[in-house]
């Protein structure tokens, strides 16, 4: 079973897969650096000094030693837009790799042309005649 295992996890596709994890966690840290830190401010500036992250509805409001309950919808706009971002990114890279699969598809040349009728039945004609 361990034998079995080892095998599995050494194929190219579930390595691949573990790459592609490992830089899809630091690309949305990227991200949301981007969005949180760089992005946003400028937008909550234009709409009149907006903080996105402050952005909440209170629900209850904090009483004695209890917190508030909020929902906070400014985060959730952030997280949106880190999305967006991703996703775009994402439909970028896929859309690179399929015209380059497609541009190599397109260099390949054709598979060359099975034999015509006329060949075939020449062929049949002739294994005929050896018996």
């Amino acid at each position: 079973m361990f034998k079995e295992f080892k095998e599995f996890m050494m194929r190219g596709n579930v390595v691949d897969l573990a790459v592609a994890l490992v830089i899809g966690g630091a690309f949305k840290k990227i991200i949301g650096s981007f969005v949180a830190d760089v992005l946003m401010p400028p937008i909550g500036m234009m709409m009149g000094g907006v903080n996105f992250t402050e952005l909440k509805l209170v629900l209850i409001e904090a009483v004695d030693k209890k917190a508030a309950v909020t929902i906070n919808y400014g985060s959730f706009i952030q997280v949106i837009v880190d999305f967006i971002i991703v996703a775009f990114a994402i439909f970028m890279v896929i859309k690179v790799m399929n015209s380059m699969k497609k541009a190599k598809e397109e260099e390949a040349p054709a598979a060359p042309a099975g034999p015509s009728n006329e060949e075939v039945l020449l062929g049949e004609i002739r294994d005929l005649l050896k018996k």
